[in-house]
């Protein structure tokens, strides 16, 4: 697949019945293109679950419309159907916006309140789920992987450490040509942990263990198995009990196959065999399994991005060997434990077919960046989630402007 169908990383055990409460409007700048739809949601409301650290305000008109035209530049030039921003910055205030479409056969304008499929975004959880179980004195980031599951290639000299750092050297197994037609053959088939670890495993690694970096969902896959076999519970389990109810975290899901809350807008990929653009809405993201199968929404996503940032389910000592990024080769971007270093942005990204998200957080400036949008398709070799990310700090932090992309795919 020319980008590896759960490309570029820049790519709870029961769905929660519960929505997410709507969100405080203010009168404010929007943008109308032909065709698409602007809702302006001003501050977003105080956080249901702790005290917003934000004001209760826009950002000003000034920059409201500055980021209101930059988006709608950006989504116009990149056919982007439909996007969500949420922008938080103490001192300043918050910009919340969704902008087009939802679909685009019934122009159903893209909500705020949009669930949606978070890609490699996943890594976060599951690198955080590994990292209490460092905590707990369960396991130790240097362990050989071979301690923990066979078969691994050259896996006594690769250590849990390497895996999450991206440089253990193992063949990323979504670039494997049978893995790509396999699923896009039959995008509705589920997959298990075995299963698309068999199709890395064909390939000789690649390079040494921590001698380079290559992002590789393998690695992934592996720790997923790792956090089952230590800690005893199935992933979706763990993650609800150990990461997800203590961030108070109460729409994001690890599905067992294609369930996706409602509401959630249709995704549209471009990773198809004939090369056209297909709907994705539906399809299975049990290929991407602890690499990257889970949904959430705007508002878990921004109480995520300083969870992870800040380490507030780790102790001091755990979240500063996360948070030691090394280069990738990849200007303006290095990357820890399951998290990058974006000019300063801490998080990651997501990214699989029909669906893009950005979350992160700049400590420098206590702010936080969500975006969302329902496609994947490349732009001039860009991910679009990238030019978006880019374009709106290029206005509101124009000594951090977010790099983003770490996968040469």
């Amino acid at each position: 697949m020319r980008r590896t169908t759960y490309r570029r990383p820049f790519a709870a055990a029961l769905l929660v019945a519960s929505v997410l409460a709507p969100m405080t409007a203010t009168p404010a700048a929007a943008v109308h293109a032909p065709g698409g739809h602007t809702a302006a949601l001003g501050p977003a409301g105080a956080d249901r679950y702790g005290e917003d650290d934000c004001p209760r305000h826009g950002l000003g008109p000034e920059l409201t419309a500055r980021l209101d035209k930059a988006i709608e530049d950006v989504r116009q030039e990149a056919n982007i159907p439909g996007v969500v921003v949420g922008l938080w910055m103490p001192g300043k205030g918050n910009y919340v916006r969704a902008t087009g479409v939802a679909n685009t056969a019934t122009r159903e304008p893209m909500a705020v309140d949009s669930y949606i499929r978070i890609g490699s975004e996943t890594k976060t959880f599951t690198v955080t789920a590994l990292l209490e179980l460092v905590d707990d004195h369960r396991i130790g980031l240097d362990d050989p992987i071979s301690d923990y599951i066979r078969g691994v290639p050259n896996g006594r000299h690769i250590t849990l450490r390497q895996l999450a750092e991206m440089r253990s050297g193992l063949f990323p197994y979504t670039s494997d040509a049978d893995f790509e037609h396999d699923l896009l053959s039959n995008p509705q088939r589920s997959f298990t942990p075995r299963e698309l670890l068999a199709y890395g495993y064909r390939h000789p690694n690649t390079f040494a263990p921590g001698a380079e970096f290559q992002y590789s969902n393998t690695n992934l896959i592996l720790l997923g198995l790792v956090i089952e076999k230590v800690s005893g519970h199935k992933i979706a389990d763990f993650l609800d009990k150990r990461v997800f109810r203590p961030a108070h975290l109460r729409h994001t899901l690890f599905p067992k196959g294609n369930e996706f809350p409602e509401p959630h807008p249709q995704g549209y990929t471009d990773q198809t065999l004939n090369g056209g653009i297909a709907n994705a809405t539906d399809w299975n993201p049990s290929w991407g399994w602890t690499a990257g199968a889970m949904s959430s929404n705007l508002h878990d996503l921004r109480r995520w991005a300083k969870v992870v940032a800040t380490g507030t389910l780790l102790s001091p000592e755990t979240q500063a060997q996360r948070l030691k990024t090394l280069p990738t080769g990849f200007p303006g971007t290095s990357y820890g434990l399951g998290i990058f270093n974006a000019s300063g942005w801490i998080g990651h990204n997501g990214s699989l077919p029909g669906y893009e998200t950005v979350t992160v957080y700049l400590p420098s400036k206590k702010a936080t960046l969500v975006v969302m949008l329902n496609t994947d398709a490349s732009h001039d070799g860009q991910e679009p989630s990238t030019l978006l990310a880019r374009a709106i700090t290029e206005i509101v932090t124009p000594n951090n402007v977010y790099a983003g992309n770490i996968n040469p795919n």
